[in-house]
């Protein structure tokens, strides 16, 4: 339809006094307007007008309002009035408009306004329309029984029909009622609500306040959103981070605890049973130190997925970090439960996996606390568990162990005894004892074996199985064996000076041989005392070179080039492996006091390795040699030297000085 026959079409309009015109909403056009709007439009003529693309600068609030508008007039022929602000060559004009629904020929929805030019409208009255119109803030007026009565752009936006009402939109009918009992006691309320949107549902800050509609004069609601969504969904992550392992999304120690505490009610209440599983990885260290750390996070990922997939929906699978997991589970009969997956459990953890093209396997050593038989908080139970799990490793590893209160006890004993071991140095309760090294030719004691011994003041003495692998693992034996070779030193340096020159063995722990200071503290003991480095010698084993490679043997020679023997204690028990022998600066070999006891069928490996030392020009010692027939049998395969209860016990240094006299 050219110009000539729209203006043959709304003639009649052209009479109105009011301005009056048609807004293409698609093409963003008027497409007619009375000489009225000419007049408002700045516009010389119709042609002039319609030619204006109003689509250009036109802002997305606005732009959104007249879809809203199209909308309304297509699904309700709803009308509006409002207020607007045009801008006919950058001028500002202010009307009141109503706008309604119009078919153009070719069917499509335009709009039909009517403008009227009231008398001089207030700044601060264009300015709030405008703010209503192009803000992101969802504002509505609701009747007292929640129908529209208006919306912002942004909230009819927002809404999912024209029609829905303040309880259609709030999703949940509690959250509802408890907002409007709010409003009618406060007469105003904000809360964050779940509310259904024409985006799906959202989360919304609203803010509500009673008031009186300025139309009608009744009492109304008006009601403002804001969208937190973002901030809702930033809470719930945050949330789930502090209640999940990051690596494998499983429960972290702090979920575990609150689903515990939030069950234990029920539990009494009902006679529930709850079994903790403690799982630790057998072998883990491994993985990480031949394939690295991404490995490992790889395999405690896999091992999480297998747990997930072993126990009940209801059961809790948490790790607690590093390369320990836990279940919980929660029934009448968990202990039955528990026995039915047990044999599951075990091979699911241990079946190989392949990681980095490696086929890795780990097996889990597991303790397991029950309530409420082992404890009634979750604290007790987490402790009695790791106490069955540790029992489980020291068993063999790839175990179960149940808990029971003998566990605690061992423990309490280990703690008191770790409380006096860390006094006992400073209290002079180590003393040296001495087993004598005999030439087994002549008979004379030519040697001796330092050997450290607890005289505890209430226990007595304490068995060096006891208390030697406790200071190794709370890192005191460096401490203790300083002042063993200390002591030996200056026992060495006694005998000397009564005539006895005996050359004295003091053993190595393996933490001592790693320790930095080690050099530092023999030479200073041998100086401080003036002992004679050749006459004291230093007894290592040969799971200590076990890894240590290049270490180990530039540690051994700084030791030799000191003048101190080495000897290889415990010869044939471990891997036996004979390159030791040949890389290494050892000078002496002490056959292990299982081959010499042992009966005569079972000696052949010990005469092999007696001969082994003959052609290498080792010194042989045979140790544990206690009866006469055993000492034939040194004799006979020409062992050079041995020590045994048959020639004496350990003792201590002024008993040891009356056998030598």
């Amino acid at each position: 339809m050219n110009l000539e026959e729209r203006n043959r079409q709304y003639a009649a309009l052209d009479l109105v006094t009011e301005p009056v015109w048609i807004f293409d909403i698609d093409c963003r056009r008027i497409h007619w307007a009375n000489r009225a709007a000419l007049a408002v439009w700045s516009a010389p003529d119709l042609s002039e007008l319609c030619g204006r693309d109003m689509g250009t600068g036109m802002s997305e609030s606005v732009a959104r309002r007249l879809a809203q508008y199209q909308s309304d007039f297509e699904s309700c022929g709803a009308s509006f009035n409002e207020q607007w602000t045009h801008y006919p060559g950058g001028k500002p004009v202010a009307l009141n408009v109503r706008f309604s629904g119009h078919r153009l020929p070719d069917h499509r929805m335009a709009m039909f306004c009517e403008g009227r030019v009231s008398g001089l409208i207030e700044p601060e009255s264009l300015r709030s329309v405008e703010a209503l119109l192009h803000t992101a803030v969802m504002i509505s007026l609701f009747s007292a029984d929640g129908q529209a009565l208006y919306r912002n752009p942004a909230a009819r936006d927002s809404v999912r029909s024209p029609t829905e009402t303040l309880k259609d939109r709030i999703v949940d009918g509690t959250a509802y009622a408890a907002l409007v009992r709010a409003l009618d006691e406060a007469g105003s309320v904000t809360r964050t609500l779940q509310v259904s949107t024409a985006n799906g549902e959202r989360w919304h800050e609203v803010s509500g306040r009673r008031c009186t509609d300025a139309v009608t004069g009744q009492s109304a609601l008006l009601i403002s959103e804001a969208d937190v969504s973002a901030i809702k969904r930033t809470e719930a992550q945050a949330r789930f981070l502090s209640m999940h392992d990051s690596l494998t999304g499983l429960a972290n120690r702090t979920h575990l605890m609150q689903r515990f505490e939030s069950i234990v009610a029920s539990m009494r209440a009902v006679g529930e049973q709850a079994a903790l599983i403690f799982i630790d990885l057998d072998q883990f260290k491994d993985v990480n130190d031949t394939l690295g750390h991404a490995a490992g996070d790889l395999l405690l990922v896999e091992t999480a997925q297998r747990l997930r997939r072993l126990v009940r929906s209801e059961d809790l699978v948490a790790r607690l970090g590093g390369d320990e997991f836990l279940i919980l589970m929660v029934g009448e009969n968990v202990r039955y439960e528990l026995e039915r997956i047990k044999t599951r459990l075990m091979l699911s953890v241990s079946e190989p996996m392949m990681i980095d093209n490696h086929e890795v396997r780990v097996t889990p050593s597991i303790g397991v606390s029950f309530f409420p038989d082992d404890g009634h908080d979750v604290q007790t139970l987490l402790r009695n568990a790791d106490l069955a799990m540790y029992t489980a490793k020291a068993r063999g590893r790839n175990e179960v162990a149940y808990y029971d209160p003998v566990m605690t006890e061992a423990v309490k004993n280990r703690t008191a005894l770790e409380a006096d071991l860390r006094h006992a140095l400073d209290r002079g309760e180590f003393v040296v004892f001495y087993q004598p090294i005999v030439d087994v030719a002549t008979g004379v004691i030519v040697g001796a074996e330092a050997l450290v011994r607890w005289r505890h003041p209430e226990r007595g003495f304490v068995s060096p199985d006891v208390f030697i692998p406790t200071c190794e693992s709370t890192g005191m034996v460096h401490d203790l064996g300083r002042f063993v070779f200390r002591t030996a030193v200056a026992q060495q340096v006694a005998w000397r000076v009564a005539g006895h020159n005996l050359r004295v063995s003091v053993n190595l722990s393996p933490r001592q041989l790693l320790h930095a200071e080690l050099l530092a503290d023999l030479t200073q003991a041998l100086g401080d005392a003036q002992g004679d480095a050749c006459q004291m010698q230093v007894e290592i084993t040969e799971s200590m070179l076990v890894g240590r490679g290049e270490t180990a043997l530039e540690l051994l020679h700084e030791i030799q080039a000191l003048g101190i023997g080495i000897a290889l204690d415990d010869f044939g028990t471990g891997y036996s492996n004979l390159g030791y022998l040949q890389r290494y600066p050892i000078g002496t070999l002490k056959i292990d006091k299982s081959f010499v006891q042992c009966a005569e069928a079972n000696r052949p490996l010990a005469e092999m390795i007696v001969a082994m030392c003959r052609l290498m020009r080792l010194k042989v010692v045979a140790e544990g040699v206690e009866t006469e027939e055993q000492l034939a049998w040194v004799r006979q395969h020409g062992i050079e030297f041995c020590q045994g209860y048959l020639f004496a016990k350990p003792l201590p240094a002024d008993e040891f000085a009356a056998l030598l006299r």
